[in-house]
């Protein structure tokens, strides 16, 4: 598989997720989306650190993204909870 077939995978990922931050005005949606487009730069980091000398750095690079899309998820559901004890009270 070359590196042509990774790129199209991410950027339909790029496109579906963008697709669902514009159609969507729920902010759960949004992140489902951003988490989409985080995933679809990670693959582009992945597969170009396969075709290149040192693959180490796009695995590295891809660690990072998926931490940061990680504590997105955590500090949305803080936000959502926090939220609703709020309505709560």
């Amino acid at each position: 598989m070359g590196l042509a077939a990774y790129l199209c995978v991410s950027a339909a990922l790029f496109v579906i997720g963008l697709c669902c931050i514009l159609a969507r005005k729920g902010s759960l949606h949004v992140l489902i989306g951003l988490v989409m487009i985080l995933n679809a730069a990670s693959l582009n980091f992945v597969a170009f650190a396969r075709f290149q000398s040192e693959p180490q750095d796009g695995r590295v690079f891809a660690l990072f993204v998926l931490v940061v899309g990680a504590l997105e998820v955590v500090l949305a559901l803080a936000i959502f909870a926090q939220t609703k004890r709020a309505e709560r009270s």
